[in-house]
Parts: structure tokens; sequence; C-alpha cells
């Protein structure tokens, strides 16, 4: 499934996008890769600091994996803005899981596919139920275990209780009696992996953009 484009008609004006990152990391050039990518959709995007949280005045707030989780802590738990992530070591200071590393959160070294569940859901992208290749090759992938508050797109094959993709929207009740102040989602990238994503990868990373930060979906 090719990527969507936003058009000037699919809203009302550019979204903005603040990617907060860890700007001497040496990878963050994998970060400024997506950041070309969401301004080519026409997004107006922010490289910000981990060192300097901000939210107030953004659409949508990115928290890359590139960053030190414990540097940021709870430092975008109860902003009122969306907030999508792929580190999964921020899920349960955001919130969005319980607190214990490889049963609430964790990494899969080497994955190729996803079981996507929830094919109606705008998250998922149009695409089918069932096993969906996201990664030209097995490479990590950052998964949670949501709350019952979440909307569940996908998980790791075989692992029902590890969801790659899920989303909650706003008053959704995520961990225990956390409530989401906002849009908040978890994909499933890594490090450097956003340069790996299929076709139907990126369909799914575009999905969760534009759902998290309500950006209207053109029609196919």
């Amino acid at each position: 499934m090719a990527a969507l484009t936003l058009t000037a008609s699919a809203a009302e004006r550019p979204r903005t996008v603040l990617i907060v990152v860890k700007p001497d990391n040496p990878r963050v050039a994998a970060d400024k890769a997506i950041a070309a990518h969401l301004e080519g959709r026409g997004y107006r995007v922010t490289l910000g600091s981990q060192y300097e949280p901000v939210a107030r005045g953004y659409d949508l707030v990115i928290l890359s994996s590139n960053i030190r989780s414990r540097d940021l802590l709870g430092a975008y738990r109860d902003v009122p803005v969306p907030v999508l992530t792929w580190e999964s070591d921020l899920l349960d200071d955001l919130g969005m899981t319980g607190k214990k590393h490889d049963r609430d959160f964790g990494k899969a070294p080497a994955e190729h596919f996803v079981w996507l569940v929830n094919a109606p859901h705008a998250l998922a992208a149009g695409l089918r139920a069932g096993v969906n290749a996201v990664y030209a090759k097995d490479a990590p992938m950052n998964w949670g275990k949501p709350g019952l508050g979440a909307a569940i797109i996908a998980t790791v094959p075989g692992e029902p209780d590890h969801a790659v993709i899920f989303g909650y929207e706003a008053g959704a009740t995520m961990d225990y009696e956390s409530i989401a102040p906002a849009r908040r989602t978890m994909f499933l990238l890594d490090n450097e992996t956003f340069g790996g994503l299929t076709s139907a990868g990126l369909a799914l990373f575009d999905a969760a953009v534009d759902w998290t930060a309500g950006t209207p979906r053109p029609a196919e």
C-alpha cells in the first residue's frame, strides 16, 4: 500500500510536529530522516531537545527511541497534546503500560512481521487483518502491554500480549487509573529501523502519525 500524501484540502493548515531527540546521539540522523518524511507529507516539523521539554503550540509530540528515557521520565505524561512514541522504556512513564520490564513493555530482538488484529481501525492504514511484513528484513521491534482502554492494532506474531501498535483516545483509561489527557500512540520502531520499513510498514507509520495528530486522511 503506497504512503498517502496530505494535500491542502485534507487539512485546514499544516499540522505542527515536535520530534524530541537527544541532539548529541549519533543516531539522530534516523530522526532527521523521519522529519524529512513528515515534511514531505505536509507536516511542519521541529526537532527539539530532550533537555528542554516542551509541548505547547504543537499538534503532535513524537518521542524518539534515540532519547535517554531516564532523562525524560514523566515530562510528557500529563501534557494535553497528542503523543506518539516508539520507545518502550517510556511507556510506563507515560502511564500507557505497567512498570515491569519484559512483562509490561520490552523489545523483540528480531522481527519481520506483525499480526494485525484490528483492521477496521484508522491506525491499521487499510491493511488486511493477519500477518503483514513491516520490515524488509528482521529487525528489533518495541512492544507494550496496554491497558483496557487501548485500541490494539498489531502484535508480535505468537505473542498476543506484546502489542507493537496501539493507541488511546483522549479520556481513555490507560494503565490502572491513568487517563489519557490526549491521544497516545505506541508504534513498533526501534532506534534506526525507519529506513527498513516496507510499504505496509510505512503506511502504518503514516497512519499512526495522522491518527495521533488528528489529521484527516485523504480518500483513496
